[in-house]
């Protein structure tokens, strides 16, 4: 049984996978309670099942990019999990994630994250002949600057703001296929079937040395100097 982890954003998810397919699954909407929520649902979804930690084989996280708190809390756990209990594990992109659920649509898949600032985090991939392709990396990137790269029809997935949805519409036309809400939302069921594949070859990731994929460094916070140089 492999299980996998993704919280890379305000939706989290969790999957459990026997053998290619899917047993159990769970997507709810966390905000940043990522740390107080993930295990107790973990824990539920295999007693769902009749299953217990000692039940698994294999885990498999989203490495961001995504939110510092949420991708903390996610390669963390997955990472405990797998020295505990003694598993593999593997790290996958959660850009790519979040484009494999697309991927029958034949189309070059883009998916956008906020990233602040003004800027999005992105990267494109797209199903060919039967066989998965990363086209671009991983990158930080403004909405101005993406369009511009634009020139055939393409999905955008992801969590963005509404806002983006229109600059989208409004500049790229009908090049701009962007799914529903409840179509885009991303599984965790997925980046399963991603992480299983390089379970079973035996492509695996070291947890002593796994480290999130922020692309960017979290914000430092300076402490406040008081008056005779107290710092609170």
């Amino acid at each position: 049984m492999q299980l996998a982890i993704d919280t890379s954003t305000d939706t989290a998810g969790i999957a459990l996978m026997e053998k290619g397919e899917v047993v159990a699954e769970l997507t709810w909407r966390c905000g940043q309670n990522h740390t107080v929520q993930l295990l107790p649902n973990l824990t539920s979804l295999l007693r769902g099942i009749g299953l217990k930690l000692d039940s698994l084989e294999g885990i498999i996280v989203a490495r961001g990019p995504g939110s510092f708190n949420g991708l903390r809390v996610g390669v963390s756990t997955a990472k405990g999990l797998a020295f505990s209990l003694g598993i593999p594990l593997v790290a996958v992109s959660t850009l790519e994630a979040e484009s494999y659920q697309h991927a029958g649509s034949g189309l070059p898949i883009c998916p956008i994250f906020n990233a602040g600032r003004g800027e999005i985090a992105t990267a494109t991939y797209q199903r060919k002949r039967n066989n998965w392709h990363q086209l671009t990396a991983e990158h930080i990137t403004t909405l101005d600057t993406l369009c511009s790269e634009i020139t055939t029809k393409t999905l955008f997935c992801g969590e963005f703001i509404p806002s983006i949805t229109g600059e989208l519409r409004k500049r790229l036309k009908h090049q701009a296929v962007i799914p529903s809400p409840a179509a885009g939302l991303r599984r965790a069921g997925f980046l399963a079937e991603l992480g299983e594949k390089r379970l079973d070859s035996g492509d695996y990731d070291n947890p002593e040395t796994l480290q999130p994929l922020y692309l960017r460094r979290p914000p430092i916070t300076r402490p406040k100097h008081r008056p005779g140089g107290e710092i609170k």
